[in-house]
């Protein structure tokens, strides 16, 4: 399999399936162990924390920034010092690759940048 980091996302506009939760639970693997997995592997979570407001909204601009240059948007949470990023596809309700290849390139981001 190929790093999900190395990957680029590929549009999703419905038709497939979602990933069934031992595909979710292999994929997993490949990021940071703070990710979470939802319930019937309906999304993946992860919350950053931040010691200023400052490097809490630069960062949600570089998942921002991230996400145009992918095609692919998550859900984020802002406040004083987290920012939750929850990635799943609407098109079909459920995680597909391109949750996980997000994911992974945040990690990526965050090994790259020092946002604390």
């Amino acid at each position: 399999m190929t790093k999900l980091v190395g990957r680029k996302c590929k549009p999703c506009e419905g038709g497939v399936a979602p990933l069934n939760v031992d595909e979710a639970v292999a994929l997993m693997q490949q990021l940071s162990e703070t990710w979470s997995l939802g319930a019937d592997a309906a999304f993946i979570e992860r919350r950053f924390e931040f010691s200023v407001y400052s490097r809490t909204v630069a960062f949600a601009n570089a998942v921002a920034w991230l996400a145009t240059n992918e095609g692919h948007h998550p859900e984020l949470t802002v406040k004083y010092g987290t920012c939750k990023v929850r990635f799943f596809t609407t098109a079909i309700n459920g995680l597909s690759e391109n949750d996980f290849i997000c994911a992974a390139k945040i990690d990526r981001m965050i090994e790259d940048y020092n946002y604390g």
